[in-house]
């Protein structure tokens, strides 16, 4: 490897270990984590009573036949169109992933909404200054003061 390729190999070791390139991994592996249980979630326990409720609609199989495959439908199941070519509008994977996604935006205005109160609590009121600057000489002294005492000048 030539001089080019240390320069460039150590550049980028420099921009992978800044902290927030790593904390934006862990976010980005945690997020993968939250939407496979949120995927979980709406696909296992979500939607099956509410397919119960609409008159046992299983929600993974809702889907419209916009052209018959090479074998002629009806279709069983998505998985059985998708075997025959049929092109499919998958209304029912859908709605699980809007749904999905719905659950996830909540979550995460939840938690932006906590840290922004977590901030707010942490900032605290600027203290009063207790001392003022002499025009004269520039020298901070005490707010109560009426003379300078570095340049003995009056200050109103």
């Amino acid at each position: 490897m030539d001089i080019r390729g240390n320069i460039m190999l150590k550049a980028f070791k420099e921009f992978a270990m800044r902290g927030n390139v790593v904390d934006m991994a862990v976010g980005i592996i945690i997020g993968a984590a939250f939407g496979a249980i949120v995927k979980s979630l709406v696909t296992d326990v979500v939607m099956p009573p509410i397919g119960l409720m609409l008159g046992n609609v299983d929600f993974s199989n809702l889907f419209l036949v916009l052209k018959e495959g090479v074998t002629v439908g009806p279709y069983a199941s998505l998985v059985e169109a998708q075997k025959a070519g049929a092109v499919t509008l998958n209304l029912g994977l859908f709605a699980n992933t809007v749904i999905n996604f719905l659950i996830v935006a909540f979550a995460v205005f939840l938690l932006v909404r906590s840290i922004n109160r977590l901030k707010r609590q942490e900032e605290v009121a600027a203290p009063t200054p207790n001392t003022k600057t002499c025009p004269y000489c520039l020298s901070d002294i005490p707010l109560k003061a009426s003379r300078c005492p570095h340049c003995t000048s009056e200050i109103s």
